[in-house]
């Protein structure tokens, strides 16, 4: 079992990502913009990140950021709407190791937490 942040502003998409990675079996902790995520993941020290590019007060790609900077092996997938390849490419040059297209289905979501995971 792991522990996997999920950072995303909509509470819906949290609610529903946190709904597939539980029934996964892993444990999750959660964050509502960037600044909450980067505090979670210091405390926290998750085995995984799910983050959403778009949020309020700290964007995913500075959360991104400061998580590689506080630990550069930090296991973190970008979560993206259709449109935003340019900042997909951005944030695997800055240390994602992969992202998710909304909307998503469990079986893509399966599959980044056991590559982040593994």
């Amino acid at each position: 079992m792991a522990t996997i942040l999920i950072a995303d502003d909509a509470a819906f998409m949290r609610m529903k990502s946190v709904a597939l990675v539980k029934e996964m079996g892993h444990e999750v902790i959660e964050a509502a913009d960037g600044v909450e995520a980067v505090s979670m993941y210091e405390s926290h020290h998750p085995d995984a990140v799910l983050m959403d590019i778009t949020m309020p007060n700290k964007d995913g790609m500075e959360a991104l950021k400061d998580i590689i900077a506080f630990d550069p092996a930090a296991r973190v997938a970008m979560v993206t709407a259709m449109g935003q390849q340019q900042i997909v490419i951005a944030a695997i040059k800055s240390g994602a190791k992969d992202f998710v297209v909304k909307p998503f289905n469990a079986e893509r979501i399966q599959a980044v937490l056991l590559k982040l995971i593994d």
